[in-house]
C-alpha cells in the first residue's frame, strides 16, 4: 500500500484535494477490500478544539472510512460515477485512544474493509454494509460499520423532488441563517465550525439546539448538494451532545473525546427549513440518546458516548508542545460560558 499520493478526488467524492484522505486501495478477497490514507498532522475542522492536541478526533478517521465507501462501489462495483448515495446507518467505536495521538509527521493508517451485507434490487446491487477496521502503526484505532445504498441521477431527482414538494419548497434550496452558539461551548476555538445554534432545555432533561446548514463551511459543504450532508447531521447532534454532557455534570468540559456514536437517518434533511437538534437526558456513564427532527418527522437518530480526555490523557500532555491558545477572552482553564 502506498501513501504518496491520494486517490483521485471523484473517486471520493471530494472537490478540495486537501479533503481526500485516503492514498491507495487493493481488493484482498471476495469480501475484503484494504484502504490506505494519510491523516493531517490538524485538520482545521475536525481537529479544532479548546484542549490539547492529544488526538485525532475520531469523526476524522470515520470521514476517511466515508470516503471508504465510494472507493469500493466505484472501483471494485463498476457503480456508475454519476450515480447518487444515501448514508442509511454508521456506527463506530474507538478501541486504542492512544493510537489516535498525532505525531510529527502526517498520520499514516491502514483501513480493512469487510462486505457484512449486500443489497439487491431488481437492477442488481443497489448498496452495502461494511465493517472497517483502522489500524495505526499497527494498533486498531478505531472500529466502524457504514451501510450505504446507491441510485442513478433520474431516480434521485423523481425521489428528492417528491420530498421537497410534500414539503413545499422551491426547486433550489436556499439555506436558512441560523445564529451559531458560543464555539467554546462545542469545543471550538473556530466560530465556523460550531454547527448548531444556543441549546436550551427541553424541559424533560435534554436539551436543543438548531443546525446550522453553512453551506460556505469549506469542509461540511466541500462541495454543493441539495440537502444537508450526513456528516454535518452528525456533527451538529455530537455537538448538541457535549453541552447536554456538560450540563449534566457528566462531562467535566466539551473539550472530550467521541468514543462510539451509532446512528441512522430516516429521510433528507432540507436546508431551507429549521432542523432541531434534541437529546434526552445524559445519566452519567451512558451514552446520550439524539434525534433530528424537521417538519414534524424524525430525519436522524443516534447515541453517542463521551468520555474525558484529561484523566486519559494527562500523561500523554507532559512535555508536549502541542498546545492551543485559548481563544480571546477566555483564560485558559476558566469555566466555560454559561449557557442559557
Amino acid at each position: 500500500m502506498q501513501f504518496t499520493r491520494t486517490l483521485p478526488k471523484s473517486l471520493v467524492h471530494r472537490a478540495a484535494i486537501a479533503e481526500v484522505f485516503l492514498t491507495d486501495a487493493e481488493r484482498r478477497g471476495e469480501d475484503e477490500v484494504v484502504l490506505a490514507g494519510q491523516l493531517p498532522r490538524l485538520h482545521a475542522f475536525y481537529d479544532d478544539t479548546l484542549g490539547l492536541r492529544t488526538d485525532h478526533a475520531p469523526m476524522l478517521l470515520l470521514e476517511a472510512c466515508r470516503q471508504g465507501i465510494f472507493v469500493v462501489a466505484h472501483r471494485f462495483f463498476d457503480v456508475p460515477a454519476d450515480h447518487r448515495f444515501l448514508l442509511r446507518t454508521v456506527d463506530f467505536e474507538v478501541r486504542d485512544p492512544t493510537a489516535l495521538m498525532p505525531g510529527s509527521t502526517p498520520t499514516e493508517l491502514v483501513i480493512v474493509a469487510r462486505i457484512e451485507h449486500r443489497m439487491k434490487g431488481r437492477s442488481g446491487l443497489t448498496g452495502l454494509r461494511l465493517r472497517f477496521t483502522t489500524t495505526i502503526a499497527g494498533r486498531e484505532a478505531m472500529s466502524a460499520c457504514i451501510a450505504y445504498s446507491w441510485m442513478p441521477p433520474d431516480e434521485w431527482t423523481r425521489v428528492r423532488t417528491e420530498q421537497r414538494t410534500r414539503l413545499g419548497l422551491l426547486e433550489t434550496p436556499l439555506a436558512l441563517p441560523v445564529p451559531r452558539i458560543e464555539p467554546a461551548l462545542v469545543d471550538r476555538r473556530d466560530p465556523a465550525n460550531a454547527v448548531i445554534s444556543v441549546s436550551c432545555s427541553t424541559g424533560e432533561g435534554g436539551r436543543k439546539a438548531l443546525l446550522v446548514p453553512d453551506t460556505a463551511h469549506p469542509v461540511m459543504f466541500d462541495h454543493w448538494v441539495d440537502h444537508v450532508p450526513g456528516m454535518l447531521e452528525l456533527e451538529a447532534l455530537r455537538q448538541l451532545a457535549l453541552t447536554a454532557a456538560v450540563d449534566a455534570g457528566t462531562l467535566t468540559t466539551p473539550a472530550a473525546l467521541t468514543v462510539r456514536l451509532s446512528a441512522r437517518f430516516r429521510r433528507f434533511g432540507e436546508m431551507d427549513l429549521p432542523l432541531e437538534c434534541r437529546t434526552a437526558p445524559a445519566p452519567p456513564g451512558a451514552d446520550i440518546p439524539c434525534t433530528l427532527h424537521q417538519s414534524g418527522g424524525v430525519v436522524a437518530e443516534a447515541r453517542i458516548g463521551f468520555a474525558d480526555r484529561a484523566p486519559a490523557f494527562a500523561h500523554r500532555a507532559q512535555g508536549q508542545a502541542a498546545f492551543l491558545p485559548a481563544p480571546a477572552g477566555v483564560a485558559a482553564g476558566a469555566p466555560t460560558p454559561a449557557r442559557t
